[in-house]
């Protein structure tokens, strides 16, 4: 059984207000199957998602990503003291272990779990599971500090020439503690919410699951009633796409260079570009907050 660092990602899981469409929808376009007992997904008959029913249908339709931790109850305390908030205090959810719901200081919306009989993922980095996270935020510095010191994440801050981007692109790769700070131990990066995106839009995260061919699964999403947000695009880590389901919730897809992986695990740029109108959704505004802890807390498990 894998066991995770401290503070990285251990898990991911879409709330959906319809469960078997869901279902439908993701195990076309990744090849998912779905374990009959627990509301998961498998790749290859490993876990590497959860799909879970939304009760409350005002609650937003979004991936969330929980990173791995020893103590729920310390690092929500660790959380409150560094500038964030819990949204939902941690809470057992018997075997599952204890889960808990967080915010950085830019508000963006992540997970926290303490294992319980298992660990989490079971599979990473190959077609059809989790490979990369991004936090989007408007407060850079503080969100930052907040990372580095609530988990101890290592950062690098990505040369723009490096990327073939403007000069005030600012993006920040992390790794976890008691690593090199690199492209071999990255996990995932901070991007920056620029003046060219809606000023009521949230910080958040985006999600990244990995493909054989990029193009193929914007085709196959766009057939399955998802949609395209940003179309197919090549960087040095791979091509990307971002789209939403059939349901609105928002992720990205990364497909390898043929010649195999770069200089890290994921694409190491801000690949979101401002939506279609200032209305789309891309994450839990902060007076939702509340109302997300109340409907995650029916709908886990």
């Amino acid at each position: 059984m894998a066991v995770f660092t401290e503070g990285t990602p251990c898990w991911v899981e879409a709330q959906l207000p319809d469960l078997e469409a869901g279902k439908r929808f993701y195990g076309e376009l990744f090849g998912w199957t779905f374990d009959p007992d627990r509301d998961e997904a498998l790749s290859d008959g490993k876990r590497v998602a959860g799909l879970v029913p939304k009760r409350d249908g005002r609650m937003p339709t979004t991936w969330t990503v929980y990173l791995a931790t020893e103590n729920a109850g310390t690092l929500a305390a660790r959380i409150k003291a560094a500038g964030g908030q819990m949204i939902m205090e941690p809470y057992p959810v018997g075997p599952f272990g204890v889960l808990a719901l967080a915010a950085d200081p830019g508000g963006a919306v992540f997970g926290l779990r303490q294992a319980g009989d298992d660990e989490g993922f079971e599979k990473t980095m190959l077609p059809g599971s989790f490979c990369w996270m991004e936090v989007y935020t408007r407060e850079p510095d503080a969100v930052d500090t907040f990372y580095a010191s609530v988990f101890g994440y290592l950062g690098r801050q990505v040369d723009a020439d490096e990327e073939g981007r403007e000069g005030g692109f600012d993006y920040r790769v992390w790794s976890p503690p008691g690593s090199r700070p690199g492209d071999d131990t990255a996990f995932g990066g901070r991007a920056v919410l620029t003046d060219a995106f809606p000023a009521e839009m949230p910080g958040h995260v985006l999600l990244y699951f990995a493909v054989a061919d990029c193009d193929a699964a914007c085709a196959t999403a766009v057939d399955l009633g998802g949609r395209i947000t940003n179309p197919p695009f090549d960087t040095p880590h791979g091509r990307i796409a971002v789209l939403h389901d059939n349901q609105g919730a928002r992720f990205a897809v990364l497909a390898e260079p043929s010649d195999g992986p770069s200089d890290g695990p994921a694409a190491e740029s801000s690949t979101e570009s401002p939506p279609e109108s200032s209305t789309e959704s891309v994450g839990d505004e902060p007076a939702e907050s509340a109302e997300r802890a109340t409907s995650a807390s029916d709908d886990m498990h």
